[in-house]
């Protein structure tokens, strides 16, 4: 539904107090002004530049000299009064002065009163931020972000005044990246993309997109130029990604890829895999850094936690990306005694968006200790899979160490270290060492020591809890464990004398 069909409906219904969240008010007043004089109601306008003003001739006898002062604006409200035609005040970004006892007490006396009169108080601001005295009195409307029909509207708008309007699969990677806009920064971003390329592509539209996303501070958007081609193994979850969300467009709208949960030690390749995936399906990936959006303001944290999740629906299709989830939630099973219940809270809106959410957006988390994780946070519904990377096996690492040679235009005819237990991170690690002091990768490797070793009662304990419980990222099926043979390991001596 439209902002003017729902304001419409609550009219009627005569709530008499309402406040309407938007980031685009020249637009919201204009549905408002539509609807107005589509259905004869009277209609004012106030903000602190312009003052009091109607905007149709049935409201000419408002009190145009209310001028700068909001209480006076409140109280003019009751010369607008009709018995025959509704009157709706709209007080623009007026939550700057809810913060006035005077200015409160009036708004709840003209909402009260508006149920005798038909008086209707809109208050238009981006964020709501209602007092606590008239929380009962108002009811909360959201201005949508525009559709892909709105946007392909405005795309051709601008397109007619000179420019050329792609056709096809362009024309949908350029709604793609529109997505999560707002009209006005479609219409920069579209203009911008006609003066630089002459015709409107996705490129300008990324750009301005990445601004924005900068601008909040909520979300970073990450547009690489590797795919699954400069990843080693990982065939069974390369294989299920791309069935899942390349699969063509069904009429069953509850047939939408949810996402994985990815398991491993660390440097097996689950961050490159998160930023492969979208250059390999051609969508958009979010990386939430859950960190910031911690605030210090009581209920900060909540309301940016929210917010970032309605851009991320704005912005679908798209690939959202969590690091080390378990680290970004550590707090939560001791949140109360911590920080009020904040971690736990901002994880419950997160856990309820993982699980209700019907926008298209694939969600990819990775962990390195499972322990520290909730239980109820892999439950079925919440991802498509729980896959668990082991260290890779020979025939992976032969194509990690191809790929590192030629990256860093190393002989690949010379001879390389023992890898066993390495993870790909430890072969571009040695690989760029070698570059890096001009020396053999076999002497490169003295300085590089395997997690597997620093590390080994950790992995370990991650292949054994893994085992039956997830599934393998490199073939079909259930990961199965078989404990390494004591010699397959990197022996590391523990005699006193030798340390």
């Amino acid at each position: 539904m439209t902002l003017s069909e729902r304001l419409a409906e609550n009219v009627r219904a005569c709530f008499t107090g309402i406040w309407v969240q938007s980031c685009e008010h020249d637009d919201a007043l204009l549905e408002m002004a539509r609807l107005c004089h589509g259905e004869g109601w009277r209609l004012a306008v106030w903000d602190i530049d312009q003052g009091l003003r109607a905007t149709d001739r049935h409201s000419g006898d408002t009190d145009e000299g209310a001028g700068a002062d909001p209480l006076a604006a409140v109280h003019a409200l009751a010369a607008m009064a009709d018995n025959d035609h509704p009157s709706l005040l709209v007080l623009v970004n007026f939550h700057r002065f809810l913060n006035s006892a005077e200015v409160v007490q009036a708004v709840a006396q003209r909402i009260v009163q508006g149920k005798h009169n038909r008086t209707f108080v809109v208050i238009l601001s981006p964020v709501v931020q209602i007092p606590t005295e008239l929380e009962k009195l108002i009811v909360c409307l959201e201005h949508e972000l525009p559709d892909r029909e709105q946007l392909e509207e405005i795309a051709r708008g601008i397109a007619t005044e000179g420019g050329e309007l792609p056709d096809g699969g362009e024309l949908q990677r350029v709604l793609d990246a529109a997505g999560g806009l707002t009209r006005y920064e479609a219409e920069g971003a579209f203009s911008l993309s006609l003066v630089r390329h002459g015709r409107i592509e996705s490129d300008a539209v990324w750009e301005l997109k990445t601004q924005a996303l900068k601008k909040s501070g909520l979300l970073t958007l990450h547009r690489g130029h590797d795919d699954f081609g400069s990843l080693g193994g990982l065939t069974a979850l390369k294989a299920f990604t791309k069935r899942a969300l390349l699969q063509p467009s069904r009429h069953n709208s509850h047939l939408v890829p949810r996402g994985v949960l990815m398991l491993s030690p660390p440097g097996c390749g689950k961050s490159q895999f998160c930023k492969a995936i979208g250059k390999e399906v051609g969508r958009p990936v979010l990386i939430l850094d859950v960190g910031s959006l911690m605030g210090s303001l009581v209920g900060q944290s909540e309301e940016r936690t929210r917010k970032a999740l309605q851009v991320i629906d704005a912005m679908a299709p798209c690939v959202l990306m969590i690091d080390e989830i378990e680290k970004a939630f550590a707090g939560v099973g001791n949140s109360g005694q911590s920080d009020s219940g904040v971690s736990a809270r901002m994880f419950g809106t997160f856990l309820s968006w993982l699980n209700d959410h019907k926008s298209d957006v694939f969600v990819v988390c990775t962990s390195n200790d499972v322990s520290k994780l909730p239980p109820e946070f892999g439950r079925s519904e919440r991802f498509d899979g729980i896959f668990f990377l082991d260290l890779p096996g020979r025939d992976q690492k032969d194509i990690i160490w191809q790929q590192y040679l030629t990256m860093f235009e190393l002989n690949p005819e010379q001879r390389r270290p023992d890898d066993t237990n390495w993870t790909g991170a430890e072969v571009r690690s040695c690989c760029r060492l070698a570059g890096l002091l001009d020396v053999p990768l076999v002497q490169a490797a003295q300085n590089v020591v395997p997690v597997a070793v620093t590390a080994a009662e950790s992995v370990e304990r991650l292949r054994t809890w893994a085992n039956g419980r997830c599934l393998d990222a490199d073939k079909a099926g259930i990961y199965r464990h078989t404990s390494s043979p004591s010699g397959s390991r990197r022996n590391v001596s523990r005699g006193p004398s030798l340390n």
